[in-house]
């Protein structure tokens, strides 16, 4: 007879069957039909030690589910698992025999638990990298944590100050930020996890010492505390609180991995934010200086410019424009374009506008300056060059009087009150090019109401139109400019810079720069019939 059959026969077997019952390789438990336990053999007395002697027993209600029913059940007999397969006589007796499934079950719970933080990590990591704000990407962490790992949680931020921010969460509440003026060090194990050394164990830390503030006053007594670095790009992001209250469960040691685990995510996304935030600080500060000025009317001459970068993605570029006030009431506006685009443009633009300022006390002198201009550039930007135009303005009564110098620049163009437009008759060579450079300056009078507009070929090369590839030219930025005769420079610049957006639409495009000096309109007054008043 073979094991299986040996098997077979005991399991349709009972105690009066000769068999040796008790030789049988799983707990069996007979169960009369008024639903009492019986015989039952060695494995089940062993689970069983009432049932010793022969002695009935009360059995767990999922036996009796097993019984009554003749169909398996499963449950716990002394903090083990079983599995009940019943096998009816016809007395109406039931035998039950318990295969253990224990570690069946307890692999099967491993693999549920291991599923769910697969999934929390998973929703973690979404969770966190669906924003770039770190103050959004810090609530997000602490409220996670709060629901999924703890009663609450807080978020520590590293700082180089006295105190440090603090973001907490209790778990189905809203994260709370606030700063806390106290030295971390005075709560065992965060100092270090600010540091990034390893966590200290749970174990060791005693809830009873923790500082009023990691509680917010309102958690209640502290039964469990875990602390964790969150780890981030090369430097710690931070530490991560975890607390429970009294009478719950203490973290054990799984869930202290699984914490770390938590931090590790969190750690990487809070420091991607928190370096994000540097650069754009870092970048808005040094931008500031890049970006065109805004302008305003100076010693009664109106300015106004506009700027659009190649990119609409970028801010900045190699065109630019700045109006310097000068002795005597005059202004020298400039306006110029650097080989090239997008930042390293730009970063020669800053160059070049410093150098520019730094040579205003020559201002008068427009072959001077542009000559120191490129001298300093010539030799040390490789390829590079830029084209200029300098303006020197003073008003003298209601006219506006402007000598004006091309460096490889567009000429100027002067639209009169009655959209007359002329071209300003100056010309020059390259900055950065040649050792050096020739120039011819113009002398222009603007009357009231005429404006002079210096522009970048950003403008008149700017291709688009109905057909996609025609460029804007000089001829439109003429006829364009003839309908602004008599407007203010802030309405010039406004429609020049609309219609070459229009025209580019989505079309790819250079830096646009445009700069409008405008004599302002005199307003007359009547004078006063005296006769009238009865003066």
């Amino acid at each position: 007879m073979t094991e299986l059959d040996r098997r077979s026969r005991l399991a349709a077997a009972g105690p009066e069957s000769g068999l040796s019952w008790d030789d049988a390789p799983y707990p069996a438990l007979r169960i009369d039909a008024h639903g009492r336990a019986g015989a039952a053999n060695r494995g089940a007395r062993e689970l069983f030690p009432a049932l010793r002697g022969g002695r009935e027993a009360a059995v767990p209600e999922w036996l009796l589910t097993s019984w009554r029913t003749a169909t398996r059940a499963g449950g716990l007999v002394a903090e083990r698992s079983f599995e009940a397969h019943p096998v009816r006589h016809d007395d109406g007796s039931v035998t039950l025999w318990l295969v253990e499934d224990t570690d069946t079950r307890l692999a099967r719970e491993a693999l549920r638990l291991e599923r769910a933080r697969t999934a929390l990590l998973s929703e973690v990591s979404s969770a966190l990298l669906a924003t770039l704000n770190l103050d959004r990407c810090t609530e997000v962490a602490a409220r996670l944590a709060a629901e999924h790992l703890a009663d609450a949680a807080l978020v520590v931020a590293p700082s180089s100050r006295a105190g440090f921010p603090v973001t907490l969460c209790r778990r189905g509440q809203e994260p709370v930020r606030t700063s806390v003026e106290a030295d971390p060090d005075d709560v065992p194990g965060l100092g270090e996890a600010l540091r990034g050394f390893p966590p200290v164990p749970s174990r060791w830390l005693d809830p009873a010492a923790a500082p009023a503030w990691l509680t917010g006053g309102e958690f209640g007594e502290v039964g469990s505390i875990v602390i964790t670095p969150l780890p981030g790009h090369g430097v710690p992001a931070g530490a991560l609180i975890l607390l429970r209250s009294a009478g719950g469960e203490r973290f054990s040691d799984e869930e202290e991995a699984f914490a770390r685990m938590f931090a590790a995510r969190a750690g990487a996304a809070l420091s991607a934010a928190r370096l994000l935030a540097q650069q754009a600080s870092i970048t808005e500060t040094l931008m500031r200086d890049l970006l065109p000025p805004v302008l305003r009317q100076r010693g009664g001459v109106e300015f106004a410019g506009r700027y659009r970068a190649a990119q609409d993605t970028e801010r900045v570029g190699g065109d630019f424009y700045d109006v310097h006030d000068g002795a005597g009431g005059e202004s020298l506006a400039v306006l110029g374009d650097v080989c090239g685009k997008g930042l390293e443009a730009a970063v020669l633009t800053g160059k070049i506008r410093t150098m520019l300022q730094a040579l205003l006390p020559m201002a008068g002198d427009h072959r001077r300056m542009l000559d120191h201009v490129n001298g300093g550039l010539f030799g040390t930007v490789g390829s590079r060059f830029v084209t200029l135009v300098l303006a020197s303005v003073r008003r003298s009564g209601d006219d506006v009087h402007l000598r004006l110098t091309a460096a490889g620049h567009l000429p100027p163009l002067v639209v009169r009150v009655d959209g007359t437009v002329e071209e300003a008759a100056t010309h020059g060579s390259l900055i950065g090019v040649l050792p050096e450079i020739v120039s011819t300056s113009a002398d222009v009078v603007l009357g009231p109401g005429d404006t002079c507009l210096l522009y970048t070929d950003g403008i008149t090369e700017a291709r688009g139109g109905p057909l996609g590839d025609e460029m804007f030219g000089e001829d439109r930025l003429r006829r364009t400019l003839a309908e602004c005769g008599g407007l203010p420079a802030e309405a010039v610049v406004e429609r020049i810079q609309m219609l070459a957006s229009q025209w580019v639409a989505r079309s790819a495009h250079d830096d646009m720069a445009v700069l409008a000096i405008t004599a302002p309109r005199v307003r007359r007054v009547a004078p006063v019939d005296r006769k009238e008043t009865g003066a």
